[in-house]
């Protein structure tokens, strides 16, 4: 059995492995945490596999779905990370039962600029409103103050993964752009400069942590 596998190498790989992966298989329920600058984030990573016996095989996993207990994955990026679970019963639940969030129920994930729920039957990835109310203040200060050449470059080399809701975010942004240029008598910006196609990467590390069962 290959050793689980639950360290991020990038932001969009966490991003990616969470939405794709976890949400959408309806690990919905989470506990967020960070490991402190003093301790071993490998050390952490052995402990919380163990305690909540998490590195199990997919046969493990169904099996114990019939039996109505719930699945728990593990995921982190440097020393964020989450504990996420599915429906049912799991000693999670009782050990977080104070601070434990549902992604389905209105309390998306916060990470690293992005806001990451689950609505409407499917995962949803898009800009935090603190990010996007930054950039569109950003855009917006800049927006008759140069070209459209170098307000494209700015857009076209965001640090967020273009998924569906963040496009429609940007898009926005590039309408009220556009309507402050076009009181100014100035050229518009080209809306192609939002980035369409999201980089699929390679989400997560090897590990030599936590052999499945």
């Amino acid at each position: 059995m290959d050793a689980y596998r639950y360290e991020a190498a990038t932001v969009a790989g966490f991003v990616q492995q969470l939405a794709v992966s976890h949400l959408s298989n309806g690990y919905h329920f989470y506990v967020p945490g960070r490991i402190p600058e003093h301790k071993d984030p490998l050390a952490v990573d052995r402990k919380l596999l163990e305690r909540y016996d998490i590195a199990v095989s997919k046969w493990t996993r169904y099996r114990r779905k019939k039996l109505g207990h719930a699945s728990v994955q593990y995921l982190r990026f440097e020393r964020f990370f989450l504990l996420l679970a599915t429906e049912g019963q799991h000693r999670l639940f009782e050990d977080e039962a104070k601070v434990i969030r549902n992604a389905a129920r209105g309390q998306p994930i916060h990470f690293a600029g992005y806001s990451i729920g689950f609505y409407g039957g499917r995962a949803s990835v898009r800009l935090s409103l603190d990010t996007y109310r930054n950039i569109r203040g950003e855009l917006l200060r800049l927006s008759t103050r140069i070209d459209t050449g170098a307000i494209e470059h700015q857009i076209r080399h965001m640090p967020y993964e273009p998924y569906a809701p963040v496009r429609r975010q940007m898009f926005t942004i590039v309408r009220a752009v556009n309507k402050k240029r076009k009181t100014a008598g100035l050229a518009l910006v080209d809306w192609r400069c939002v980035r369409s196609e999201r980089r699929v990467v390679q989400a997560l590390r090897p590990s030599t942590l936590g052999q499945g069962a």
